[in-house]
C-alpha cells in the first residue's frame, strides 16, 4: 500500500508514547501493528479493574499489573521484532532527561495531568521533535465528532482551553497538531460511583516484581472528580494519533501527498 521505503522507514523509527490509557495504549498498538521498530511507553499507573473498559491492556488477568508492563507484553506478542522499551515513571521536568526525547522521532502525548502535559509540550519543541497531542476524551461518545487541529485553532474542548491558556501564560507560540472533541455529556449525578471516593472498586492486591511483590497504588481515592469514558471515542482518538505518525512518514517516503500537519 505505501512502498518498500515507507515500510523501511518505519522499521528505523522511534516513538514514545506517554501516557498509556484509554488513549496512549491503543496508539502504541497501532503502531506496533504497522511496523514501527522502537517504542517508548510511558506511565506510572497500574491497571485497574474500571479501566477495562477503554484500555486495551487491561483485562481481567492483568489487573494491578503496571500497565506499561502489561502493554509491553501485549506489543512484543503482535511485534516480536520491535523494541519496546518500558518506562513506569510520570514525566516530569525533574526526569525529563530519562527519556531521550532527543532520539525520537515522534512524541504522541496522551497524559492527563495538565502540568506534565505543558512541560512535555515544551520539552518537545525545545528538543525539535514532533509531537502529536491528545485533548480530552472524557464525557464523550460519538467518535464521529474527532477532529484533528492546530492547537490554536481548537474549539469546544475544556481541555484545550486550559492547555492553550498554559501555553499562552508560558509565553509559549508554536504549532502542533492535536486530536480534540467539541462533544462533552451532561454528567449523571444519580448514578452511584466508588472510584473518587474513599472505597474503590478495585481489590486490594499486590504484584509480584523482579525479586518480590510490592503494593499496587490505587489513585482513585485522591480524584475530586472521576469522568466516565467510552472506548469507541478514546480508542479511535488513539487510532487517529498514531494515523497522524503513520501519514507524516509516508509523506516523507513520497508516497502520501496529504501528510500530517
Amino acid at each position: 500500500m505505501v512502498g518498500n521505503e515507507a515500510i523501511d522507514m518505519l522499521a528505523r523509527l522511534r516513538v514514545i508514547v506517554f501516557g498509556v490509557g484509554g488513549v496512549g495504549g491503543w496508539s502504541a498498538e497501532a503502531l506496533a501493528r504497522s511496523g514501527v521498530g522502537h517504542i517508548a511507553i510511558v506511565d506510572s499507573d497500574a491497571v485497574c479493574v474500571t479501566n477495562i473498559n477503554r484500555q486495551v491492556q487491561a483485562t481481567s488477568s492483568t489487573i494491578g499489573m503496571p500497565k506499561v508492563e502489561a502493554l509491553r507484553d501485549r506489543l512484543l506478542a503482535i511485534h516480536p521484532n520491535c523494541s519496546v522499551t518500558a518506562f513506569e515513571q510520570v514525566f516530569s521536568k525533574e526526569n525529563a532527561k530519562l527519556f531521550n526525547i532527543e532520539n525520537a522521532d515522534y512524541v504522541i502525548d496522551a497524559i492527563d495531568s495538565l502540568t506534565y502535559k505543558l512541560d512535555l509540550i515544551e520539552a518537545c519543541f525545545q528538543k525539535k521533535v514532533k509531537i502529536f497531542s491528545s485533548m480530552g476524551m472524557a464525557q464523550k461518545l460519538d467518535p464521529a465528532q474527532l477532529k484533528t487541529a492546530d492547537i490554536w485553532d481548537t474549539r469546544g474542548c475544556p481541555l484545550a482551553r486550559l492547555v492553550r491558556y498554559g501555553l499562552r501564560k508560558r509565553g509559549f507560540d508554536g504549532h502542533f497538531t492535536v486530536v480534540f472533541s467539541g462533544e462533552r455529556l451532561p454528567l449523571h449525578a444519580e448514578i452511584p460511583v466508588a472510584c473518587g471516593k474513599a472505597r474503590c472498586l478495585c481489590p486490594a492486591r499486590k504484584y509480584a516484581a523482579g525479586s518480590g511483590e510490592r503494593d499496587v497504588p490505587e489513585w482513585c481515592a485522591s480524584k475530586k472528580v472521576v469522568n466516565g469514558s467510552s472506548v469507541t471515542v478514546t480508542a479511535s482518538a488513539g487510532m487517529m494519533l498514531a494515523g497522524l505518525v503513520l501519514q507524516d512518514v509516508y509523506a516523507k517516503a513520497g508516497g502520501y501527498e496529504r501528510g500530517a500537519k
